[in-house]
């Protein structure tokens, strides 16, 4: 009797423990979208002169208030920058450095920049992920013959890679984007 006993234990336990395989139970991690209240854009000219900067800033996310964007200046007709995206969440005290999360996760991360009509520049990256797909948080904007118009940078997270470097073609989920009305003088 003791030996059926033992047996019948020793089959509902080992059955106990096989249905309770954390392999069913294991939650999907979730890498939730960043929260991104301000977009900078710092280019430096590579012969001397003004520093350009672009802010976007909408520090009530989607709220009601739209972001508040500024344009430290022109640009010069002929000249190159050089410069850096900077990405903040100003919801937490102090700032949140999203930029450091977007090249931590470069391959799940790609700027666009989209040159409206008539503006006569080019913007090329200069950073790249790690299998040598553009990242764009670095960039190289070289400004043509004086005009204007409007300059857009788009975050996408999980964007196709490689792509051909047009939104359409990239697919993904757009973290951020900002539209900023420049001059080339």
């Amino acid at each position: 009797m003791k030996t059926v006993q033992f047996l019948s234990m020793f089959t509902f336990l080992t059955l106990f423990f096989a249905s309770c395989s954390d392999d069913d139970n294991t939650p999907d991690i979730v890498n939730e979208e960043e929260v991104i209240t301000t977009l900078m854009v710092t280019l430096n000219p590579d012969s001397g002169g003004a520093v350009i900067t672009m802010e976007s800033r909408d520090l009530d996310g989607d709220g009601p208030n739209a972001p508040v964007k500024e344009v430290s200046g022109s640009f010069v007709a002929g000249t190159s920058y050089t410069g850096n995206i900077l990405l903040l969440n100003e919801t937490e005290t102090p700032p949140e450095n999203i930029t450091d999360e977007v090249e931590e996760e470069d391959e799940e991360h790609q700027f666009f920049y989209t040159i409206g009509d008539g503006l006569d520049v080019t913007m090329e990256y200069v950073n790249f992920d790690g299998d040598g797909n553009p990242l764009g948080t670095q960039i190289k904007l070289t400004a043509g013959a004086a005009s204007s118009g409007t300059l857009t940078f788009t975050l996408r997270h999980e964007p196709k890679k490689p792509n051909d470097g047009t939104l359409a073609d990239a697919g993904g989920e757009t973290d951020i984007t900002q539209t900023f009305n420049v001059t080339v003088e």
